[in-house]
């Protein structure tokens, strides 16, 4: 993608609209990244071999655009009220909030995202994932507080993320309602502070780009290919393990930030949320689950004919590097922290 020199350009704006955002000491200058990085990342989804990423960006458009007016306009409407003094200000942060999750995708704002991430190919569903929902993130921390508002959006994130993985089929809108899930662990870890959110984002970021890569290398975007290709015994463990690292199981590296999120919280008393997103959390593991049990239960009855995947040595011990990772990434930084 990257040889191309137009989407060379356009990635070079997108990450230069985010940094506009982050380090921008007014709102309308956040807002003027936002659209930089809205408008670098729409040539970056269309595909000419792909019939679905024309819908895919149009939809993403139109959603970025409103999340964009409704923020331009809470921020004006709010600076008009400083001078008058005749709404509530809580108004205008639910406003703000409210926009800045819709561009991340967060539920009950999530009606755009499982259908946006099913017309992109691998790379861009990376990246909606992870790098675009670094500006809006830091852009909420500005505002947020653990009000009833933000505990709403934290616990439907959770469910909707959870529930809504079960019957899907398609890899890519499974990775959409994972992420939905995270998001609602994000926003937990963000309320704790911003640190909490920075190591809950940096290791989803890790997570997702190992398995993303697995995906790529072998081209698999339906739950069927795990049993129709000719995977390797440990592809199919470094499957497993990396998914089980992203449902958070321990010991896996992914269990790290939730154990640290669930400790922040209860030092703040949200008993009940945390009950709710530790027993959501769960059903993300069954479709995790069922991903690696049609990998492994099926491979008895394999197909012979079907084509045997080329063997890359390259792609393998990235894989493999990434997966010993994952898997011990807990303990050892159960030992970093011990020692200091």
């Amino acid at each position: 993608m990257l040889m191309n020199p137009s989407k060379l350009l356009f990635s070079f704006t997108l990450i230069v609209g985010t940094l506009i955002s982050i380090s921008s000491s007014s709102w309308f200058g956040a807002w003027m990244g936002l659209e930089i990085n809205l408008l670098s990342f729409i040539p970056l989804m269309t595909n000419t071999k792909n019939t679905l990423s024309t819908e895919a960006s149009l939809k993403y458009f139109l959603v970025q655009a409103l999340a964009s007016s409704i923020l331009l306009f809470s921020v004006i409407l709010m600076h008009l009220n400083d001078m008058t003094l005749l709404m509530n200000q809580n108004l205008f942060l639910i406003l703000i909030s409210s926009s800045l999750l819709l561009k991340m995708g967060a539920a009950p704002f999530h009606f755009w995202f499982p259908g946006t991430m099913e017309g992109l190919s691998w790379m861009n569903c990376l990246i909606l994932m992870t790098w675009q929902k670094i500006a809006p993130f830091m852009l909420i921390s500005y505002v947020i507080s653990m009000n009833t508002f933000i505990t709403l959006v934290i616990i439907s994130s959770i469910i909707i993320g959870s529930l809504g993985g079960l019957n899907q089929t398609s890899l890519r809108k499974l990775m959409a309602y994972s992420s939905i899930n995270h998001l609602g662990w994000m926003v937990a870890a963000l309320t704790a502070g911003e640190n909490m959110w920075l190591l809950y984002f940096s290791i989803y970021t890790f997570l997702s780009t190992s398995i993303v890569f697995l995906f790529q290398s072998f081209q698999l975007f339906h739950i069927n290919q795990n049993f129709l290709i000719n995977l390797s015994p440990p592809l199919k463990f470094c499957l497993f393990f990396l998914l089980l690292s992203l449902g958070g199981l321990p010991p896996f590296m992914g269990f790290l930030p939730k154990w640290l999120v669930i400790q922040s919280l209860v030092e703040m008393n949200n008993l009940f949320l945390i009950v709710v997103m530790v027993i959501t959390t769960l059903l993300t593991l069954f479709y995790y689950l069922r991903l690696t049990f049609a990998a492994f239960l099926f491979s008895y009855q394999e197909i012979k004919w079907t084509e045997i995947m080329p063997y890359n040595f390259t792609t393998y011990s990235t894989l493999m590097i990434l997966t010993t990772i994952s898997s011990l990434g807990l303990l050892l930084c159960t030992l970093i922290f011990t020692m200091l």
